[in-house]
């Protein structure tokens, strides 16, 4: 059970894979500006996961792979989509992205989840996404709003639940449901490391979202992708520096 949850997730991503930004200032706990004249969104914060030492088994608890990418919330309405970042921007990199989630089929919603690019065999390549190559795909682990109403109040399994169900009735491979492990987080985690995955994320079976939501992240110590990540980022952030210089 637990390897093939780690296998059913890279296998959606190989698809997503073989199929085939700047960002926009976004006032923090307002609307998105598509949303004028429609059904009004609530402010949303982001639930963060806190980083825990160790992994752990708890029957009241569901484990998911964690990818190694950005955060995004998924604003979808009148048949389009806007990708928000923790810190309130709007990513303009991804208008192709933002069209496959556009058509997952509801009036309205919020999908909470990262965005990622993937090798052939399901791994994120976060260079790859940092310099925009590749393409990308939407790794969907949870669903705050449906067609005008807000489900953040309802138990975590229950819109996980709606969350598939919504997945489901895409045919597109750049938007992926986020499998998860009940119980047995460690069993997981092993093969994680395995794996040479970023790590996984802990969740609560029974908990509403908010930015008090209780999750847990555990790290692979030995992710290969973390090495010369601080350099990776500085590098990226002087490069529009260094154009703005040249003559």
């Amino acid at each position: 059970m637990l390897r093939s949850v780690v296998m059913e997730q890279t296998c959606r991503a190989q698809i997503a894979h073989h199929s085939s930004g700047s960002a926009v200032r976004f006032a923090p706990f307002q609307c998105s500006p598509y949303n004028q004249g429609m059904q009004q969104f609530p402010a949303i914060r982001f639930a963060i996961p806190t980083r825990v030492a160790a992994p752990f088994d708890n029957a009241d608890w569901i484990f998911e792979l964690k990818h190694d990418g950005f955060r995004a919330l998924a604003y979808i309405g009148d048949r389009r989509c806007d990708l928000i970042s923790r810190k309130n921007n709007v990513y303009k990199s991804f208008a192709a992205l933002c069209a496959e989630l556009a058509e997952l089929g509801a009036k309205n919603a919020i999908l909470d989840g990262e965005i990622v690019v993937l090798d052939g065999e399901g791994r994120s390549l976060f260079n790859e996404l940092l310099h925009r190559r590749g393409q990308p795909a939407f790794y969907a682990f949870d669903l705050l709003w449906l067609n005008g109403r807000d489900l953040r109040h309802l138990p975590l399994v229950q819109r996980k639940e709606r969350l598939r169900k919504l997945i489901e009735n895409t045919k597109s491979p750049a938007v992926i449901y986020a499998q998860h492990v009940e119980r047995n987080g460690t069993a997981l985690y092993r093969e994680i490391c395995k794996r040479d995955l970023e790590g996984m994320v802990c969740k609560r079976k029974d908990g509403a979202y908010s930015c008090a939501s209780v999750w847990f992240k555990v790290v692979n110590p030995n992710y290969t992708q973390h090495e010369g990540r601080h350099e990776m980022f500085t590098k990226f952030r002087e490069r529009p520096a260094r154009a703005a210089l040249q003559p």
